[in-house]
């Protein structure tokens, strides 16, 4: 009897860890922007299942830097203001990125910079034409 309820622990951890691997360890976040298209956003867990989601340009506000309070540390986190349909000036949902890997404020500024270009271009280039 103690030879069987130790086969079902050892069978709902490995249950455990295969969910887990699954769903939940994120081992690779990315973020592909094309101005004409929208915003890419791809999560690839451990067990090699990708996540895709994608954003209409269109929907996108703006990408800002964002910072948290965890427990007493500060977190600084990437993510796109979606404009809200019915205010052109507001917000309807705000998106947050890089939530798994949590990137340093400097990798963070790197990315936003590209956005910010990549937002520049899409706003400029109505207007010249």
């Amino acid at each position: 009897q103690n030879s069987m309820v130790l086969s079902a622990a050892i069978f709902i951890t490995l249950i455990g860890l295969i969910i887990y691997l699954h769903f939940v360890k994120i081992d690779q976040e990315s973020l592909l922007v094309i101005s004409s298209l929208g915003i890419q956003v791809t999560s690839s867990y451990a067990s090699g299942k990708e996540s895709t989601t994608f954003i209409e340009m269109g929907q996108v506000k703006d990408v800002v830097i964002n910072e948290a309070i965890q427990m007493q540390k500060v977190i600084y986190y990437l993510c796109i203001l979606l404009q809200d349909p019915e205010d052109p000036q507001g917000v309807s949902e705000v998106v947050p990125l890089f939530q798994s890997s949590k990137p340093r404020l400097d990798c963070l500024i790197e990315v936003y910079k590209s956005c910010q270009e990549i937002l520049e271009q899409r706003k400029t280039a109505p207007q010249a034409s």
